[in-house]
């Protein structure tokens, strides 16, 4: 699995909007030159931010962007998710519901199912806020 350039601008998209969030509406224009990507991609990658309910907007004059909810009530995963859909490393692992016909007898199935696990507990237990804190204090 690799996460695409657009998973990984909107969880910095998403980053870029808790650390400069001072009350205001952030302009797009300064989130794409801080984090330089290009207006018209993240305008994309907002819009989806947008009507999934993560970012609020106000057009006009002191308009742009912020987040709706508090950095600490936004996952990796969350993010990820909304950009990339299911994290699953096989395509078997998509759904609840494993319809694989070989799913008996597959012996990699365990080795898919502990990665899974694995990438869900990692990017379901790291917040915004955490990747804030790691920032001030110079961790990964």
């Amino acid at each position: 699995m690799m996460i695409s350039t657009k998973g990984r601008y909107a969880l910095r998209t998403m980053l870029d909007l808790a650390i400069n969030d001072k009350g205001d509406y952030i302009p797009l224009r300064d989130i794409a030159e801080r984090q330089d990507i290009s207006v018209k991609y993240l305008e994309q990658i907002i819009a989806s931010l947008a009507r999934a309910g993560f970012v609020r907007s106000v057009r006009g004059t002191g308009g742009g962007y912020r987040l709706a909810k508090a950095p600490e009530e936004y996952t990796v995963g969350m993010i990820l998710r909304l950009t990339e859909g299911s994290l699953a490393p096989v395509a078997c692992l998509e759904f609840d519901q494993n319809n694989c016909p070989r799913a008996a007898s597959c012996v990699t199935l365990g080795v898919w199912e502990k990665l899974y696990r694995a990438i869900n507990d990692v990017v379901d237990n790291i917040t915004l806020a955490d990747l804030i804190q790691n920032a001030e204090n110079g961790t990964k």
